[in-house]
């Protein structure tokens, strides 16, 4: 039997990457009881970056709005290589955005609408969540956007 969420995935003309390889010392995702908290999810594809740069400078906010999306879909990845299966997301709890922003641009919202409306399209209801929007100086291998999500998950037989 097909997933329902890996079903909706298809639907939508996406599929699940790889989990991204760190790029430090740490993990892609950590679960904790009923909780899953992803690290930051950079916006890579196929292992590289596909935009560099600042928000309001090089990379536009539609641009930034689409790599945003990549990393929600990175963030996905990662949760379900540690919760086994993305039906059993309860909801996602908060989505952190972050922006690296030329000085002035105040757009950060809009940019990560881009993972929280995938999060909403693959998930339903299931991926409607806090959520913070932040500006940064700077962020890792000088990428425009990075995205973090906390997810619940369901109750199961095997929780360990």
């Amino acid at each position: 039997m097909t997933a329902r969420t890996e079903t909706r995935l298809a639907e939508l003309g996406l599929e699940l990457p790889e989990v991204a390889a760190p790029l430090a010392s740490y993990v892609p995702a950590v679960r904790t009881g009923a909780y899953v908290y992803t690290a930051g999810q950079l916006p890579l594809v196929d292992g590289k970056l596909p935009l560099t740069g600042k928000v309001g400078a090089e990379v536009t906010a539609e641009q930034a709005k689409e790599l945003a999306r990549t990393c929600a879909l990175n963030a996905l990845a990662a949760v379900k290589s540690v919760a086994g299966d993305l039906d059993r997301v309860a909801r996602v709890v908060k989505v952190t955005g972050f922006v690296a922003s030329a000085p002035e641009f105040t757009g950060q919202p809009g940019v990560v609408n881009g993972a929280s409306e995938l999060l909403a399209d693959v998930l339903g209801e299931r991926g409607v969540h806090a959520r913070s929007a932040v500006g940064v100086a700077v962020l890792p291998i000088d990428a425009p956007v990075e995205v973090e999500i906390v997810v619940e998950l369901q109750a199961a037989i095997d929780q360990s």
